[in-house]
């Protein structure tokens, strides 16, 4: 998958040692999920297993992401189970770009609300 190369192309060139790691870490994630697609014994365990790799901190807010993940999920099963060629690819980068607008999207609104603290 074109994906994780790309990725970490990108995290090698990154300035920000916070978004260089993301990348590392967002390519290691595609690299599991090429694996998992072609060992997964069908589709639905698949995105089941896929939903589970630690897409936020402890996957406790992955739900959040599903309008994204899923597709991403979807796009990655068919390239890797037909071997979708460079539309494939093409299909996986254009999920993969809406997921982690919507990632950075909940991290930053999760960084910028500050912490509620007890009145008293």
């Amino acid at each position: 998958m074109e994906l994780a190369q790309e990725l970490e192309r990108r995290a090698a060139a990154e300035e920000s040692p916070f978004r260089a790691q993301l990348m590392r870490e967002d390519a290691a994630r595609a690299r599991s999920l090429a694996l998992l697609a072609r060992s997964a014994r069908d589709r639905d365990a698949f995105l089941e297993q896929g939903r589970r790799l630690g897409w936020t901190q402890g996957d406790a807010r992955t739900a959040e992401l599903a309008p994204a993940l899923t597709p991403f999920l979807e796009a990655v099963h068919e390239l890797e189970g037909a071997g979708a060629g460079a539309e494939g690819e093409a299909r996986v980068l254009a999920a993969w770009r809406e997921l982690w607008r919507l990632r950075m999207e909940r991290l930053i609104g999760c960084l910028s609300t500050p912490p509620v603290r007890p009145e008293g």
